[in-house]
């Protein structure tokens, strides 16, 4: 069975950074796009950014400039790095090979001061 894992996140501060992991129980590196989607409470889950496999990358308006997505292959590993961080990015972060229907369970990011 494949896996995908998240890791990384927590209770961060107004202002403050997060590094979210995301590791696969299989090589990724076949893997053409993956993406880390939010759901804050309440809503709905959305898009936060996605990786293809040639790095090329997308990023929903709310977090350009802020949040940067990086894949490491040879680790199998999918990070999301979050910097000033808002009381809006609050919410559960999956790690998700969409085009193949592949999720994680999540991690909680809490941005609260």
């Amino acid at each position: 069975q494949v896996q995908l894992v998240e890791s990384g996140g927590g209770l961060v501060q107004p202002g403050g950074s997060l590094r979210l992991t995301c590791a696969a129980s299989v090589t990724i590196f076949n893997l053409r796009t993956l993406a880390w989607y939010r759901q804050a409470p309440g809503k709905q889950r959305d898009l936060v950014a996605s990786i293809t496999s040639q790095f090329s990358t997308n990023y929903a308006d709310s977090v350009k400039g802020r949040f940067t997505i990086s894949r490491d292959n040879a680790k199998n590993l999918v990070f999301l790095q979050m910097n000033g961080l808002q009381a809006e990015d609050t919410g559960v972060y999956y790690c998700s090979a969409p085009n193949m229907d592949l999720w994680g369970k999540g991690t909680l990011v809490t941005v609260s001061s």
